[in-house]
């Protein structure tokens, strides 16, 4: 698929962008550039030197590159490579050290020499650290400097660890990271407190100097501040703004990543355009929040004043406009989610799409074992309420996300339990001894060991099981994945497999569902979500000419991490003080979430306090617009097979 956009500049941007469907193609572009620029050099009998950088930002153009190497051999014998940043302090062999990752990413596949790779030392005494950054500079210029430098982007801003006040001339250097980037970081190292707290990163002047800068960024979680970086002032406080003067920059996103541009979020402001429904939904959701008015006290010199004369022109008067986009919204809203049934319709009722099949089978998949009522648990509710055959699966195990504590008070449980019974009573000490032990001498970091990995996968399926029960689900309904791509028993998973993606094509044709509930809040900040709605999708790409799927309509739900817009909700689901209190029981089943989750991100709020903040946020919006005013509303946006998630 070609990009959306070639790289442009309009009266807002001030750096070029490059617009990509998908983040896999920007991934396989940037790869494609690294292979010719490699080759060029090689050609020219010249080494190719590469600024590098790791997160999961660039691990698709690593896996590229792989594939290139492996099936286009391509060679890396010309190429001395040079990384961005290392945690300090850091062993080379640690999980979380980017020695390790660069190997297990890219070196251990290609044929670079390994005294071309060169990668901040994290292992040096702190008295140490001044010289070798010293020495890296030097390095870098006595290579001819930077051909090219790949970037990713922090939340912060950052580029490296450049954390808000580096300077447009700072150069490598031991920096004290930002909290925000410690914990985005947290996962990686199993809690914040086990983040360093210091880093040696390359500097934003080292970084300036290469001949080519690539910036890569990747979904809703980056889009405020990709658009700060390209369309803000120049400044310290956004390192990767400082991109803007350099003569060869450039930014390569995916769709979600450019969200926060103005081309996207408000394009009415560049000139005319061919204006859709969704369209013109989206701009007078704009504009009477910029006036603080409902919909239909919109008037002709609101549009004109607020850059809206061409949608005017063409759709208007105002009230016209008005009326249009109100009655669209106010069709999205509907107490049924699994449709009315044929004998309670009444004139005027919203027509939903298979109404005739009544009730409904509906397969609710969560990624992690409380997702589900996190994020639609009123509708979830709901659907069991009208009694459809609701069916949950747990996608992943959420074996990761139980403090260590949990899982010793359970195995003294199931030792007690054991012993009390008479069951297997010698091997379950065994495995008591085991766990007190490991535990006990656990370090910050470290793997637990297979038995501790299951214990709390059992505590968390338990949860699940528990908050089934009281939303009124049948036990053989809830059905538990364990995708093999999360075990691993750190945050950092596997890429997404055959095994994975069957897993959710068995599931399907044995349940055959007409109603599929998908997690499309993709700015998870683990990946999880992301990952598992690409299994979903590609097993859909699978079962769509069965027989079965004619009727099958998929829903993706949010609220985990973020909220649908307004401008997207295509069913909003509203919910009574009384739902939202039984939600609010379904998600305290999950305790070992309750008070403090291991894997909180950055917002300092519990789950179920997230999610009922967002749903009456979003019951908030639907009123101030003019339509009837709900206690609270989960969102939902129709999946109809044009948008596909790596």
């Amino acid at each position: 698929m070609l990009a959306f956009e070639e790289p442009v500049f309009t009266q807002f941007e001030r750096a070029p962008a490059k617009v990509y469907a998908h983040s896999s193609e920007v991934s396989v572009a940037v790869a494609k550039e690294i292979a010719q620029l490699i080759r060029a050099k090689a050609d020219a009998g010249e080494n190719c030197i590469l600024g590098l950088a790791t997160g999961s930002t660039p691990t698709g153009v690593y896996a590229e590159l792989i594939r290139m190497h492996q099936e286009e051999k391509l060679s890396f014998k010309n190429v001395i490579t040079f990384n961005l940043d290392e945690y300090f302090p850091m062993q080379t062999d640690a999980l979380q050290s980017y020695v390790r990752f660069m190997n297990e990413h890219l070196f251990d596949h290609i044929d670079i020499p390994r005294e071309n790779i060169n990668i901040p030392d994290g292992t040096l005494d702190v008295k140490q650290v001044f010289e070798h950054c010293r020495n890296y500079e030097k390095k870098i210029k006595d290579m001819g400097g930077l051909d090219l430098q790949i970037l990713g982007i922090g939340r912060t801003g950052h580029i490296g660890f450049n954390e808000p006040g580096s300077g447009k001339e700072s150069r490598t250097r031991l920096i004290t990271l930002d909290r925000v980037t410690r914990l985005d970081a947290s996962g990686d190292f199993f809690g914040e407190e086990n983040v360093p707290r210091r880093a040696i990163t390359m500097g934003v002047g080292t970084i300036l100097e290469a001949d080519r800068v690539i910036l890569m960024a990747f979904g809703e979680g980056k889009a405020p501040v990709v658009a700060q970086a390209i369309e803000g002032d120049i400044t310290p406080v956004v390192a990767a703004s400082f991109l803007q003067d350099h003569p060869n920059a450039q930014f390569l996103l995916d769709q979600a990543a450019a969200a926060g541009l103005t081309r996207f979020s408000k394009p009415w402001l560049l000139g005319p355009l061919d204006w859709d429904a969704k369209l013109k939904r989206k701009a007078v959701i704009w504009l009477a929040n910029k006036i603080d008015k409902p919909i239909l006290k919109i008037t002709d010199e609101h549009y004109n004043e607020a850059g809206l004369q061409d949608l005017l022109a063409l759709h208007g008067p105002a009230e016209k406009i008005n009326v249009d986009v109100f009655r669209d919204i106010q069709s999205t809203i509907t107490g049924w989610p699994g449709g009315k049934p044929v004998d309670l319709k009444r004139p005027g009722d919203r027509q939903r799409t298979y109404d005739d099949i009544f009730p409904k089978r509906c397969m609710i998949f969560s990624p992690h074992p409380d997702d589900d009522v996190i994020s639609m648990g009123g509708t979830l509710l709901r659907l069991v309420d009208h009694g459809h055959d609701v069916h949950v699966a747990y996608q992943v195990s959420g074996n990761i996300a139980v403090f260590d504590e949990d899982a010793t008070r359970f195995a003294d449980f199931a030792a007690d339990f054991n012993q009390l019974f008479g069951i297997g009573a010698e091997q379950a000490a065994k495995i008591e001894r085991h766990i007190d032990e490991f535990l006990r001498n656990k370090k910050p970091g470290q793997v637990d060991s297979p038995e501790i990995q299951k214990i709390k996968g059992l505590i968390r399926r338990g949860e699940a099981r528990a908050a089934g029960r009281y939303c009124g689900i049948e036990y053989d309904n809830l059905h538990f994945l364990d995708m093999p791509f999360y075990e691993t028993g750190t945050v950092r998973k596997k890429p997404i497999g055959e095994e994975d993606v069957q897993i959710i094509v068995d599931l399907l044709r044995k349940t055959k569902p007409h109603q599929i509930y998908a997690a499309g809040d993709l700015s998870d900040p683990h990946g999880t979500h992301r990952v598992c709605l690409s299994a979903i999708l590609k097993a859909l790409d699978r079962i769509k000419d069965d027989d079965w799927t004619e009727n099958l309509e998929v829903w993706l739900y949010r609220g985990a991490w973020q909220e649908w817009p307004p401008e997207d909700v295509e069913m909003a689901v509203p919910i009574s003080p009384g739902e939202l209190q039984r939600k609010r029981v379904a998600i305290f089943k999950h305790e070992s979430q309750k008070d403090k989750a291991l894997y909180p991100g950055t917002d300092p709020r519990e789950f179920w306090q997230r999610a009922e903040d967002r749903n009456r946020e979003t019951a908030r919006v639907f009123d101030k617009l003019g339509l009837a005013e709900y206690e609270a509303i989960e969102g939902f946006v129709r999946w109809n097979g044009d948008v596909e998630y790596a």
